[in-house]
Protein backbone atom coordinates (compact mmCIF):
# COMPACT_ATOMS: atom_id res chain seq x y z
CA UNK A 1 0.00 0.00 0.00
CA UNK A 2 1.40 3.66 -1.07
CA UNK A 3 1.69 6.52 1.12
CA UNK A 4 -1.58 8.38 -0.02
CA UNK A 5 -3.57 5.10 0.47
CA UNK A 6 -2.07 4.62 4.37
CA UNK A 7 -3.57 8.01 4.82
CA UNK A 8 -7.62 7.07 4.37
CA UNK A 9 -7.02 4.83 7.50
CA UNK A 10 -5.23 7.35 10.49
CA UNK A 11 -7.24 8.60 13.09
CA UNK A 12 -4.68 9.83 15.47
CA UNK A 13 -1.50 12.27 14.77
CA UNK A 14 1.40 12.01 17.39
CA UNK A 15 4.21 13.87 17.45
CA UNK A 16 7.67 14.75 18.97
CA UNK A 17 8.79 17.98 20.02
CA UNK A 18 12.09 18.93 19.48
CA UNK A 19 13.04 18.87 16.11
CA UNK A 20 9.39 18.57 14.50
CA UNK A 21 7.30 20.68 16.57
CA UNK A 22 9.84 23.05 17.02
CA UNK A 23 12.97 23.32 15.16
CA UNK A 24 14.79 21.88 18.14
CA UNK A 25 16.86 25.18 18.90
CA UNK A 26 16.77 25.94 22.59
CA UNK A 27 17.37 29.15 23.64
CA UNK A 28 18.66 29.33 27.19
CA UNK A 29 17.95 32.36 29.71
CA UNK A 30 19.04 32.24 32.85
CA UNK A 31 18.45 28.75 33.31
CA UNK A 32 14.77 28.80 31.16
CA UNK A 33 14.67 27.06 28.18
CA UNK A 34 13.04 28.67 25.42
CA UNK A 35 11.37 27.22 22.22
CA UNK A 36 9.56 28.18 19.28
CA UNK A 37 6.32 26.69 17.65
CA UNK A 38 4.74 27.29 14.24
CA UNK A 39 1.68 29.08 14.61
CA UNK A 40 0.00 27.34 11.47
CA UNK A 41 1.05 24.12 13.24
CA UNK A 42 -0.99 25.16 16.32
CA UNK A 43 -4.01 26.17 13.99
CA UNK A 44 -3.81 23.15 11.76
CA UNK A 45 -3.85 21.19 15.40
CA UNK A 46 -6.97 22.90 16.57
CA UNK A 47 -8.56 22.12 13.71
CA UNK A 48 -8.17 18.22 13.40
CA UNK A 49 -9.03 18.18 17.08
CA UNK A 50 -12.26 20.06 16.29
CA UNK A 51 -12.67 17.33 13.12
CA UNK A 52 -11.90 14.23 16.10
CA UNK A 53 -8.74 13.35 15.30
CA UNK A 54 -7.11 12.48 18.46
CA UNK A 55 -3.80 14.01 18.85
CA UNK A 56 -0.63 12.77 21.21
CA UNK A 57 2.77 14.35 21.85
CA UNK A 58 5.30 11.94 23.52
CA UNK A 59 9.22 13.58 24.27
CA UNK A 60 11.97 13.17 26.42
CA UNK A 61 11.26 16.94 27.38
CA UNK A 62 10.18 18.17 30.64
CA UNK A 63 9.45 21.33 29.79
CA UNK A 64 5.94 22.84 31.36
CA UNK A 65 5.69 25.49 29.11
CA UNK A 66 5.41 22.99 26.09
CA UNK A 67 2.45 21.29 27.91
CA UNK A 68 1.00 24.81 28.29
CA UNK A 69 1.20 25.56 24.90
CA UNK A 70 -0.21 22.29 23.68
CA UNK A 71 -2.88 22.53 26.45
CA UNK A 72 -3.74 25.47 24.63
CA UNK A 73 -3.75 24.33 21.56
CA UNK A 74 -6.58 21.49 22.99
CA UNK A 75 -3.97 18.81 23.23
CA UNK A 76 -4.59 16.82 26.51
CA UNK A 77 -2.37 14.03 25.78
CA UNK A 78 1.02 14.43 26.55
CA UNK A 79 4.11 12.35 27.46
CA UNK A 80 6.88 14.14 29.23
CA UNK A 81 10.07 12.53 29.94
CA UNK A 82 9.55 9.66 27.71
CA UNK A 83 12.25 7.21 28.25
CA UNK A 84 10.45 4.57 25.74
CA UNK A 85 8.10 6.23 23.36
CA UNK A 86 6.47 2.89 22.58
CA UNK A 87 5.27 2.66 25.68
CA UNK A 88 3.97 5.58 25.78
CA UNK A 89 2.28 5.38 22.56
CA UNK A 90 0.87 1.96 23.77
CA UNK A 91 -0.75 4.16 26.84
CA UNK A 92 -1.82 6.27 23.86
CA UNK A 93 -3.64 3.28 21.66
CA UNK A 94 -5.20 1.87 24.76
CA UNK A 95 -6.69 4.43 25.89
CA UNK A 96 -8.83 5.52 22.66
CA UNK A 97 -9.00 1.91 21.39
CA UNK A 98 -6.95 2.51 18.46
CA UNK A 99 -5.17 -0.12 16.59
CA UNK A 100 -1.67 0.76 15.48
CA UNK A 101 -2.31 1.24 11.30
CA UNK A 102 -4.59 4.31 12.29
CA UNK A 103 -1.62 6.25 13.75
CA UNK A 104 0.08 8.40 11.64
CA UNK A 105 3.56 9.67 14.05
CA UNK A 106 5.81 12.22 13.12
CA UNK A 107 9.73 11.81 14.65
CA UNK A 108 12.95 13.27 13.62
CA UNK A 109 15.68 11.41 15.77
CA UNK A 110 16.75 8.12 16.99
CA UNK A 111 14.35 7.83 19.73
CA UNK A 112 11.20 7.65 17.10
CA UNK A 113 12.95 4.68 15.25
CA UNK A 114 10.89 1.83 17.10
CA UNK A 115 7.66 3.94 17.00
CA UNK A 116 7.84 4.71 13.69
CA UNK A 117 8.11 1.19 12.08
CA UNK A 118 5.54 -0.14 14.13
CA UNK A 119 2.53 2.57 13.11
CA UNK A 120 0.37 3.41 10.08
CA UNK A 121 2.89 6.11 8.53
CA UNK A 122 5.95 7.09 10.18
CA UNK A 123 6.80 10.39 9.01
CA UNK A 124 9.26 13.09 9.20
CA UNK A 125 10.91 16.70 8.69
CA UNK A 126 12.84 16.99 5.99
CA UNK A 127 15.97 17.72 8.40
CA UNK A 128 15.51 14.59 10.30
CA UNK A 129 18.79 12.06 11.22
CA UNK A 130 19.06 9.90 7.88
CA UNK A 131 17.71 6.96 9.97
CA UNK A 132 14.76 8.27 10.34
CA UNK A 133 14.80 9.31 7.24
CA UNK A 134 15.45 5.91 5.81
CA UNK A 135 12.46 4.35 7.30
CA UNK A 136 10.11 7.25 7.01
CA UNK A 137 7.04 6.66 4.73
CA UNK A 138 6.79 10.08 3.85
CA UNK A 139 9.07 13.17 4.42
CA UNK A 140 7.81 16.57 4.36
CA UNK A 141 9.85 19.14 2.42
CA UNK A 142 9.41 21.51 5.24
CA UNK A 143 12.11 21.57 8.49
CA UNK A 144 10.83 20.72 11.81
CA UNK A 145 9.27 23.33 13.40
CA UNK A 146 8.79 25.35 9.80
CA UNK A 147 4.96 23.94 9.19
CA UNK A 148 5.90 20.24 8.62
CA UNK A 149 3.23 19.62 11.39
CA UNK A 150 0.69 20.76 9.64
CA UNK A 151 1.97 19.41 6.09
CA UNK A 152 1.25 16.10 7.23
CA UNK A 153 -2.37 16.94 9.17
CA UNK A 154 -3.30 18.85 6.41
CA UNK A 155 -3.02 16.12 4.08
CA UNK A 156 -4.43 13.46 5.71
CA UNK A 157 -7.39 15.85 6.45
CA UNK A 158 -7.59 16.56 2.63
CA UNK A 159 -7.22 13.05 2.03
CA UNK A 160 -9.98 11.58 4.61
CA UNK A 161 -12.31 14.73 3.09
CA UNK A 162 -12.06 16.75 6.02
CA UNK A 163 -10.10 19.93 5.27
CA UNK A 164 -13.21 22.02 5.17
CA UNK A 165 -12.46 24.66 7.09
CA UNK A 166 -14.30 27.19 4.63
CA UNK A 167 -17.65 25.72 5.12
CA UNK A 168 -17.62 25.71 8.99
CA UNK A 169 -19.16 27.81 11.21
CA UNK A 170 -16.66 28.10 13.89
CA UNK A 171 -13.64 30.37 12.27
CA UNK A 172 -13.03 31.97 15.38
CA UNK A 173 -9.38 29.56 16.36
CA UNK A 174 -6.67 31.20 18.01
CA UNK A 175 -3.42 29.78 17.49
Amino acid sequence: MNYKEKLNHINAFVFDVDGVMTDGSIILINNEMIRSMNTKDGFVLQFAIKKGYKIAVITGGRDQSVVSRLNYLGITDIYLDSKHKWDDLEDFLYKYNLKPQEILYMGDDLPDYDVMTRVGVGAAPKDACSEILSIADYISPLKGGKGCVRDVIEQVMRTKGDWDYLNTEDTTTST
